[in-house]
């Protein structure tokens, strides 16, 4: 059965290939971060919140993203380990979402990521206190040229409140605009994270 056509079946293609050649695309014709990607997660009370990340990673296990654990989206996240994203490649008129639970990176994947970052970024993410009150903008300053004396020339560790979060996908939706608002929606879903895919159409 083909996957225009058809509901609860395996799909023709592996969802992550497909997403691989989207961001290849998004990568060559979007001008500005095509890794943009809008994140959402639901605090202790159950209350929505979403905010731009940009994605870092993606394979068969789930889509990457890092950030301050001890953040706003940290404490969400470790008050409900599931999330939501959405990039959305305007040039292409396309948009690519998913949903699933949550889980760290190992300590070695995100060693390596912060090690990756330009020297200012790693001092700034010992100095911010993301998502706490900031008195003003001389404090801030004032912890970022704190760190940089702390770490001089040398090497500037992962710290320990730092870290990625992967989010292994239930459900996938590949969205493509077409003309009189006649879209076309391909959504893969699978009961769990180490199950299989089955797709479905979804009327615009």
């Amino acid at each position: 059965m083909n996957a225009l056509t058809g509901r609860n079946h395996r799909p023709l293609r592996e969802p992550f290939s497909l997403f691989r050649e989207w961001m290849d695309e998004a990568e060559k014709h979007e001008i500005n971060d095509p890794n943009a990607m809008s994140l959402a997660t639901v605090d202790a009370g159950g209350n929505p919140n979403v905010r731009m990340v940009l994605l870092k990673g993606f394979d068969e296990e789930g889509f990457v993203f890092y950030t301050n654990r001890e953040s706003a989206k940290g404490r969400e996240l470790a008050a409900n380990s599931s999330a939501a994203g959405v990039l959305h490649w305007k040039s292409l008129r396309r948009q690519f979402r998913f949903r699933g639970p949550v889980e760290w990176v190992s300590d070695a994947e995100s060693d390596a990521y912060f090690a990756s970052r330009p020297r200012d970024s790693r001092i700034g993410a010992w100095a911010s206190q993301q998502s706490r009150p900031l008195e003003s903008r001389f404090a801030l300053e004032k912890a970022v040229a704190v760190q940089a004396a702390k770490f001089n020339i040398g090497h500037v560790p992962r710290p320990a409140y730092w870290g990625g979060y992967r989010i292994r996908p239930v459900e996938i939706e590949f969205w493509t605009d077409k003309p009189f608002r006649l879209h076309e929606r391909i959504r893969y879903v699978r009961e769990k994270p180490e199950g299989d895919w089955m797709s479905e159409a979804l009327y615009p």
